[in-house]
């Protein structure tokens, strides 16, 4: 469905026209008609399906006509982190260039300037407030945010702001919501947390589901099975002829991602690393250097990481098997995305493999498996089942090392299916 054929007001089809958005990704047809009613809305959707415009092209349509407050906060983003929230704001700014709709970004690690500036944004009134819990809290409870004339009250990656710990934190803005208000609610995944949390701040809401159980066709999977010991030689031998350019390194823990990107650093390669730990001024430094391309690996956590919106990612490696599986279906969509091809290789340690062919399963698909390099030694045996601790070992020299072993067969794979239904 194009753009044009839904009831959006011409001066947001104008932005859509002037940023050479044409074509509506499913969750954004899916959703925009039902937040143009009026309905609230819960929306199931991962990254990378588009769904941030999905939220924002209506209400945006919606302030565009008038009749709200002035000098009021008529709409409130709520985004996990930091990264995401500067996202929104720039999207904002593009979607209403031809409309007289005013924002502010209001998150955490900056400086007592940009607090001020968030202040005098929040107290003068803009039409829309992006925000982090934490950072909205700090305003709120100084006393000069009035949020009672909001209008739109927008969750997006609730199930991450819940795994952060901001689940009281969100509550206590809602109570400082009016009652009457439009809230849409954007998840990756719907576990029962979410659908309380729903039920809590939702009026009869509507569910939009794009299924989330299959990766791109266009990505590439393959995985090492390998010891831990050897993951750091393995991403040195993938390197070795060619250096890398636009790859992300995923790893579990902000400990683990400092660990990782001191050892890739020790192999003389061009690293960058994302955690919560540093401060926002050096995150921006980093994102700046990696989309300029002077960092060309990133080594960030699955939180950080929702953050990162570059559409051509050539690599994504996991670096440890991710806790479940649509964590693994995320991780591997930051490639291939806006009709870029893209790699995705998951190194598999023996502790990982159940988890792993959980994954698998998951997937309803083999993962082909690449030989470890012959100069890193013996590798495991893929046994995920297999009851004996450390499984059989094999040796490297059955291995023929021709080309075919090293080319990363595509499988296939589902496309992704949509739905509507009443929650």
């Amino acid at each position: 469905m194009k753009f044009s054929e839904l009831n959006l007001e011409e001066s947001v089809l104008d932005a859509l026209d002037a940023m050479n958005f044409r074509e509506c990704t499913p969750i954004q047809e899916q959703a925009i008609p039902v937040i143009l009613e009026g309905h609230d809305l819960i929306g199931v959707a991962q990254t990378g399906t588009g769904k941030t415009a999905a939220y924002l092209l209506p209400i945006l349509n919606q302030l565009s006509k008038g009749g709200y407050p002035e000098d009021a906060i008529n709409c409130i983003v709520m985004a996990p982190t930091r990264e995401l929230a500067m996202q929104i704001d720039q999207q904002i700014e593009g979607f209403s260039y031809f409309m007289p709709v005013s924002s502010v970004a209001v998150y955490g690690g900056n400086d007592g300037i940009r607090f001020e500036q968030e202040k005098k944004g929040l107290t003068l009134g803009a039409d829309i407030v992006i925000a982090t819990p934490g950072r909205l809290i700090s305003h709120i409870s100084l006393g000069y945010v009035d949020l009672s004339k909001v209008s739109f009250f927008i969750l997006d990656e609730a199930d991450r702001m819940l795994d952060m710990g901001f689940s009281d934190d969100i509550m206590q803005i809602v109570k400082q919501l009016p009652q009457k208000r439009q809230t849409v609610m954007f998840s990756a995944t719907m576990p029962e947390k979410i659908r309380q949390l729903a039920k809590t701040i939702l009026n009869d809401p509507v569910e939009v589901k794009l299924a989330v159980s299959k990766p791109a066709e266009k990505i590439i999977q393959a995985a090492y099975v390998c010891y831990e010991a050897q993951k750091l030689g393995i991403i040195q031998s993938l390197f070795k002829e060619q250096k890398p350019e636009r790859v992300i390194v995923f790893a579990s823990s902000k400990l683990k991602v400092k660990e990782v990107a001191k050892g890739l650093k020790r192999l003389n390669l061009n690293v960058g690393e994302m955690h919560s730990d540093l401060e926002q001024s050096q995150r921006d430094e980093i994102m700046h250097e990696f989309r300029n391309g002077r960092v060309n690996l990133l080594v960030a956590t699955d939180i950080v990481a929702r953050g990162i919106d570059i559409d051509d990612i050539r690599l994504v490696i996991n670096y440890d098997v991710p806790h479940d599986s649509e964590d693994y279906v995320h991780r591997i969509g930051r490639t291939a995305r806006a009709n870029n091809d893209g790699c995705a290789i998951t190194f598999v340690s023996e502790t990982e493999q159940t988890r792993f062919k959980q994954i698998e399963d998951f997937l309803g698909k083999s993962i082909y498996k690449i030989p470890v390099p012959e100069e890193l030694g013996e590798s495991p045996v893929y046994a995920p089942r297999s009851s004996r601790p450390g499984g059989e070992r094999r040796k490297k020299k059955s291995f023929s090392r021709n080309k075919g072993n090293n080319r990363w067969k595509k499988k296939s794979g589902s496309p992704s299916e949509t739905r509507t239904t009443k929650a």
